[in-house]
């Protein structure tokens, strides 16, 4: 089996968890011997590097271009010059948290351009026509119109110098140039949704963002969508039929000796209450705040980490200012590779209040590291997650309460890591890989 896979984020580049959820979809995909071309939007400069090293292409190659990677057997990674940055360009970690000594950093670790042109044409009529401006909110950044344009532009032209069953494409702005390729190529179009305007924007949608999702999904021969939440979305909002669309759910990377036998010590004789995530609306920052600014009401010993970056991040910390509690959270920026590790170590607990969804990755993350978690009911990972406390974002009291819980009572507090820890050990991305396989045979034997 033979997929060109489209996405916007691949290691190093990693601003949330599409990257991750790519990177380890991949790599399990690589080991069952599923090959894997990866159209990545951005050139990958071989000095910015994380856990993935991309080296040069062979002597043999018969497409410029492709990086390969020595842990994989089947992936080729060809990295085109786009700028499909949309929640802002993922730039180096502010701080690494072991030096943060209590004093809030206000380093932004996302840049946020005007937008360009306004009304680009997309040169594929398979495609999408943009005349219709984005409107709503300030969830993206820089001339998306003209760079989903080119990155569709470049994907067709790689497609037609490979041989491949299945056209895989991850989030909607890559979706115009699976639909470009499936015309070209008559391949099946899967696309797989980890996230929809409804979570990003809540009711006021970008009409053209949307507009893109919803052709994406009724040109697809098969939708993959990260969860049961994920999928009634779909269903309800874009009229997707829902014997289109299947539910494979998320995997976690599991820790390996080398990480789990690490060890940073932190004096401190305060808890710890970890928030990773973009600072954006969708994953209720401020929601957190509030629910801070009640447990500190009620106990002094805690701080909170905000870990992360994004449009609200400024936001955020003059919010912190407002309700008083500035010199109990810190500010890390974006982290990325050991910082993460560092974040999770030094945690009690982790939260994740989020609006809206679609899956969260994190919050395995955190089991796999043996820190307890609270997590929103309006997650798709609530419905996978057994062992973890579950809340409603908008429930800052509950939400306070289950906090306190968690770090005052010990016997909670280790049933929750450990059985969290057995549950995450469960959930692997090979179960995913084997799932999508099944899919691209389905809809490879379906056009045939």
């Amino acid at each position: 089996m033979k997929i060109l896979m489209l996405g916007w984020e691949f290691p190093p580049y990693i601003s949330g968890g599409l990257g991750t959820a790519c990177y380890g979809l991949t790599k399990a995909l690589d080991q069952l011997g599923t090959e894997v071309a990866f159209v990545l939007p951005r050139p990958v400069p071989k000095t910015d590097v994380s856990h993935l090293r991309l080296i040069s292409p062979h002597q043999d190659d018969p497409i410029g271009g492709g990086l390969y990677h020595e842990d994989f057997k089947h992936l080729r990674v060809h990295a085109v010059n786009v700028g499909l940055y949309p929640y802002g360009k993922p730039e180096t970690p502010v701080a690494p948290v072991g030096q943060i000594k209590g004093q809030v950093n206000s380093g932004m670790s996302y840049s946020a351009e005007p937008a360009g042109l306004t009304n680009v044409q997309f040169k594929h009529p398979t495609a999408v026509s943009t005349h219709c401006p984005p409107s709503g909110g300030d969830n993206y950044v820089g001339d998306l119109y003209a760079q989903t344009d080119r990155y569709s532009e470049l994907a067709c032209h790689i497609s037609r110098q490979m041989s491949f069953d299945v056209i895989h494409a991850h989030d909607w702005m890559t979706y115009p140039a699976g639909i470009s390729v499936t015309s070209a190529s008559r391949r099946p179009l899967v696309i797989h949704v980890h996230s929809t305007e409804f979570d990003r924007s809540g009711k006021h949608v970008n009409q053209w963002v949307y507009g893109i999702e919803r052709m994406g999904m009724n040109r697809a021969d098969h939708i993959i969508a990260v969860s049961d939440y994920t999928k009634r979305i779909r269903v309800d909002r874009y009229g997707v039929a829902a014997n289109k669309v299947s539910v494979v759910y998320n995997g976690v990377e599991q820790v390996t000796n080398e990480v789990a036998s690490r060890v940073f010590n932190y004096e401190r004789d305060e808890k710890v209450v970890l928030f990773l995530g973009r600072i954006t609306m969708q994953k209720g920052p401020e929601y957190f705040m509030a629910a801070a600014k009640k447990v500190l009401g009620r106990m002094e010993n805690v701080k909170f980490i905000v870990a992360g970056s994004g449009d609200m991040f400024y936001r955020m910390i003059e919010y912190s200012a407002s309700l008083g509690i500035g010199h109990k959270v810190l500010f890390t920026g974006f982290l990325r590779g050991i910082d993460v590790d560092r974040a999770f170590a030094m945690a009690d607990l982790y939260v994740m209040p989020s609006v809206s969804e679609p899956f969260g990755i994190s919050p395995l993350e955190a089991m796999i590291r043996k820190v307890p978690v609270i997590i929103s009911k309006q997650s798709g990972v609530s419905e996978l997650a057994k062992h973890a406390l579950k809340v409603d974002f908008w429930d800052i009291d509950e939400m306070a309460n289950k906090i306190i819980s968690v770090l005052r009572h010990s016997p909670l507090r280790k049933c929750l890591s450990r059985n969290g820890f057995r549950e995450a050990r469960q959930i692997s991305w090979k179960d995913s890989a084997e799932a999508c396989n099944r899919i691209y045979v389905q809809v490879r034997n379906h056009a045939a």
